[in-house]
């Protein structure tokens, strides 16, 4: 049967660190201890509020399809945030409710790309955004970048790269794995480079929220022009209710509607009602107070891997962290991943995840489990290597 199948497939490569954590919990099922530090997962439950908002919709009954864009008042809600948070007015209607920040991915690929056509991405970067370009018959144009680059994509070095085919340049900030954020002069930069190419411009901010006595400016401040993505995933804490959004110039709101309603329908009910209370001074004392713990985690785990050996040139300034480089351990990537979570419990993800560049030397970390179980994750690192 499998020789039917689409011959696209063939460069959809595992998302690994599902793999990985597939892997960890069978063993934990088995009796094993395993040290959780794959998955870009927050160790949280959702906030009460949002539980609270979900089972009171539920109560009234709002079970029903809802508009292919999202119910107006959460996308009213989103516009307020971009206004409290970052001082910008951003039309409502500008704004799009996706099934996560991976809606979001498929639509601008189903919008922007040809069969052919390119989209310059930094290699390493979340893996997913080459695959839904593949899936459309585009490519990823991997862009190798690392610690001199910050693990960002200059202005500079995308022109170097800008092919006859590419349509433009996909950037995070902050970034998967790295935790890097891009500046308001290196994003004003890379939109000077797009305008003049006549390409386009799309900007993963779901970690916004989690960066760390530092800001992460929106692209949103420089342009209206760009696509954003971001996320009820990260910073809200919501990854199961699988909600996301997408801001995009308003003129392909239209298409990009026309595109949704086929493809997904409308999003949960249930979940977008639980986003209205996201927003809510309540629950953001909430989220702020795991940030803030968040930050205690990486202030704690950087220093002491970096003891042990593992480079780590920069303090990450967002999201949940810690890209590592391992050639003091003389194991490639793969192998020194698997060796750590059979033999020794502890589970990390391998730099093959995120790319092609330098990824045999590189391991990340996610500093989304909590302060002991770090801590004994370290005791067990530095048993091996200390």
């Amino acid at each position: 049967m499998s020789k039917s199948f689409a011959r696209r497939l063939a460069d959809i490569e595992p998302f690994r660190v599902v793999e990985v954590l597939t892997r960890a919990k069978a063993l934990a099922a088995a009796g094993r201890d395993i040290i959780h530090m794959e998955a870009g997962e927050p160790d949280f439950s959702s906030a009460e509020p949002i539980i609270r908002a979900a089972k009171a919709s539920l109560d009234r009954g709002e079970t029903s399809y809802t508009p292919a864009a999202g119910i107006p008042a959460l996308r009213q809600a989103i516009a307020k945030y971009y206004k409290q948070d970052h001082g910008l007015d951003i039309a409502p209607e500008r704004i799009m409710i996706t099934p996560g920040a991976s809606g979001a991915l498929l639509l601008l690929a189903g919008l922007l790309i040809n069969p052919g056509d390119g989209m310059l991405m930094t290699d390493p970067g979340y893996p997913c955004n080459r695959h839904f370009l593949r899936l459309v018959e585009g490519e990823g144009q991997l862009v190798p970048v690392g610690p001199e680059d910050r693990f960002q994509l200059s202005a500079e070095k995308a022109e170097q790269h800008w092919q006859p085919n590419t349509k433009g340049i996909m950037v995070a900030s902050p970034a998967n794995p790295s935790g890097e954020i891009l500046t308001a002069p290196q994003l004003r930069d890379l939109h000077s480079l797009c305008e003049r190419k006549e390409g386009y411009l799309i900007v993963d901010e779901i970690y916004h929220g989690l960066n760390y006595g530092v800001d992460a400016p929106s692209i949103l401040s420089i342009t209206d022009q760009a696509f954003v993505i971001n996320s009820f995933s990260k910073y809200f804490g919501m990854t199961g209710w699988r909600l996301g959004w997408l801001v995009a110039p308003e003129a392909a709101v239209p298409e990009l509607e026309k595109l949704a309603q086929n493809l997904f329908i409308s999003m949960s009910t249930m979940a977008q009602h639980a986003a209205l209370a996201a927003f809510e001074p309540e629950t953001r004392l909430i989220l702020n107070e795991r940030r803030d713990e968040f930050a205690r985690r990486r202030d704690y785990l950087l220093p002491e891997l970096r003891s042990l050996g593992f480079e780590i040139p920069h303090c990450p300034d967002g999201a949940l962290y810690l890209y590592a480089g391992i050639k003091r351990f003389k194991m490639k990537s793969p192998e020194f991943c698997r060796s750590l979570l059979e033999d020794h419990g502890i589970a990390i993800t391998p730099g093959e995840d995120f790319g092609r560049y330098r990824a045999d030397e590189h391991v990340r970390f996610a500093y989304t489990t909590g302060m002991p179980r770090l801590v004994e994750g370290v005791a067990r690192l530095r048993k091996l290597y200390g």
